[in-house]
């Protein structure tokens, strides 16, 4: 159970990576929506344009993503390699989160803590 359970997590956690980043920039009533994946601080301060910027989180979205699933996978295959494929997601998911930094953002950078700290503990320990 606890490994379909940390499988789940894993996977869907890496899917809302692509959700969050392609998610509309307007709300319904023309309202824009309160995060602008466009917005990277620090490639703003490097005269990044706003469209490259987009497409770089994009790639680096769908990047943590795929890698995500693939730990998984690596769960659910019994597979010794699934720790190292999360710590890498995490890590990217970190690098995305803290370079288009917004609050909205805090809950995913909590996720991606909690997955390097699951893993450096070795928690749950029946996955190891």
């Amino acid at each position: 159970m606890i490994t379909l359970l940390v499988a789940a997590f894993l996977v869907v956690h890496g899917l809302l990576h692509p959700g969050v980043w392609t998610a509309p920039q307007q709300q319904s009533g023309g309202a824009p929506a309160p995060f602008a994946p466009g917005h990277s601080w620090l490639l703003a301060s490097a005269g990044v344009s706003a469209a490259a910027a987009r497409a770089a989180a994009l790639a680096l979205a769908w990047y943590t993503a795929v890698v995500y699933v693939v730990a998984g996978a690596g769960v659910l295959a019994g597979a010794g390699w699934w720790p190292t494929a999360a710590l890498v997601a995490a890590s990217s998911g970190l690098v995305l989160k803290g370079v288009w930094f917004d609050p909205w953002l805090s809950v995913g950078v909590l996720l991606d803590l909690g997955v390097i700290a699951a893993v450096a503990c070795t928690w749950p320990a029946s996955l190891y």
